[in-house]
């Protein structure tokens, strides 16, 4: 019973020790210092490009579901509803990527594209001479509200980019001795034209 306890106590003292130990601090001027910072800021860079992505994707699915929806309303033209519903599909693949929206004009013809197809959705889901059904209505309004918030989203995007470009400027000697993948990093495009 003695061991035992003797052996507890040791095991106990070993889990203590190895509980208090704190980790060295970083250097704030190390190679290994930028590093990690760097990855924070490119980390937020990725989410703000999700979130922005998730908000146009449910933007899309929402006027899917709205064609759907009117569709089954009287009076609606279904091979009108039909050629919208191509439309909308086909939006995914013009979208831009990180890289290609260094081009602003694939940023705009996506834009133009949306814009152009959202106004015909619009004038149908909203016609002048009979309210719409509830479950329309508020599909528009949503459709809406994610249209007015995507500026939100690419103001946010290109704050988390510019951040990130000019870390790069200014760390280039570091990101340079760390090599790889870090001594390759390029700045990314903003939505922003820069003059």
């Amino acid at each position: 019973m003695k061991r035992f306890t003797s052996l507890l106590l040791l095991v106990a003292a070993l889990v203590f020790a190895s509980c208090n130990r704190t980790p060295k601090p970083l250097d704030p001027a190390s190679a290994e210092a930028v590093k990690v910072q760097l990855n924070i800021l490119r980390d937020t860079v990725a989410a703000n490009w999700s979130e922005m992505l998730e908000s146009d994707d449910a933007k899309l699915r929402d006027t899917r579901r709205l064609l759907r929806e009117l569709t089954t309303q009287p009076g609606t033209d279904r091979a009108r509803v039909a050629q919208l519903q191509y439309a909308n599909d086909k939006l995914p693949k013009r979208r831009y990527t990180q890289q290609t929206m260094a081009e602003s004009a694939r940023i705009d013809a996506y834009d133009a594209a949306q814009d152009s197809l959202l106004r015909v959705v619009y004038a149908l889901a909203l016609p002048e001479n009979r309210e719409p059904a509830p479950i329309i209505r508020e599909l528009t309004e949503r459709i809406q509200t994610a249209d007015v918030d995507l500026i939100a989203y690419r103001v946010h995007y290109d704050q988390s980019v510019t951040r990130f470009n000019n870390y790069l400027v200014v760390h280039a000697q570091e990101l340079q001795q760390l090599g790889g993948t870090y001594a390759k990093l390029q700045p990314l495009p903003l939505f922003t034209i820069v003059e």
